[in-house]
């Protein structure tokens, strides 16, 4: 196996369990967004007293679910893409295309990555108008959540998109260099 197989193995090794977890942690966001929203529904329109604080956080879980996922669908291919031009191409400069794509991908990830830091930055100077954490039940003084906790979201997602990002590039430059380098890819369990 050569070197540029060896690396994205390498890489593979460390994002497979830590998508795995952002897998995990999407589905339970996504359970407890379901559970939130209800509620809401039960107290405005059963009760008519509509809770302040639903809307947000079911926001807020949102968005660490879509964070946390979007990385595994970028590495299976579950993202929209236009493929037949490179599909009509021959392999080897189908594959550059989609090479010169990657990293055209990765550029633009990269600068997420720099607007998002000063995003999350920025977010500690705010806190959220309705989600706190209740201290009060263990007799200490009540806080808001800040802001940047929702907003580093954002920067997670990229930097794990990066990071499939900088996979996939390694993986089509093997396959131009090395075709019979990569074994087939392998399905993430639970996603068919």
């Amino acid at each position: 196996m050569g070197l540029l197989a060896t690396s994205r193995a390498a890489l593979a090794a460390v994002l497979d369990p830590i998508l795995a977890l952002g897998r995990l942690v999407a589905w339970i966001s996504i359970g407890l967004m379901t559970i939130i929203i209800l509620v809401q529904v039960v107290f405005r329109y059963l009760l008519g007293n509509a809770l302040p604080w639903p809307d947000e956080a079911a926001r807020f879980l949102m968005l660490w679910m879509t964070a946390l996922i979007a990385p595994s669908a970028y590495r299976q291919g579950g993202f929209v893409s236009i493929d037949l031009v490179s599909s009509m191409l021959p392999r080897r400069i189908g594959g550059a295309l989609a090479l010169i794509l990657l990293l055209l991908a990765l550029i633009v990830l990269l600068t997420g990555v720099s607007l998002g830091l000063k995003h999350v930055n920025s977010g500690w100077l705010f806190a959220s108008s309705t989600l706190r954490v209740p201290m009060d039940l263990i007799g200490m003084k009540a806080f808001k959540i800040k802001l940047a906790w929702m907003y580093l979201s954002l920067l997670v997602g990229i930097i794990l998109l990066a990071a499939v990002n900088l996979e996939l590039i390694l993986k089509a430059v093997t396959r131009l260099i090395e075709p019979d380098a990569l074994p087939e890819d392998k399905e993430i369990p639970g996603t068919k």
